[in-house]
């Protein structure tokens, strides 16, 4: 069985385990009743519209 010769060092070990913590940007997809960038599956902030049909008033 293979035996490493020197220790990982510490900076190594965790540079090694940082790049699964990598961020992505949410996806954004367009509403269709204002046309302003919105999350998927969630309520228009700009306009309240949701699944064709007003779902929250915004003043």
């Amino acid at each position: 069985m293979a035996v490493p010769k020197k220790k990982t060092s510490k900076a190594k070990t965790r540079s090694r385990r940082a790049s699964a913590w990598k961020l992505e940007a949410p996806p954004r997809s367009l509403c269709p009743q204002c046309g302003q960038a919105k999350l998927p599956h969630v309520v228009c902030p700009n306009c309240g519209w949701y699944g064709g049909r007003q779902a929250i008033e915004v003043d």
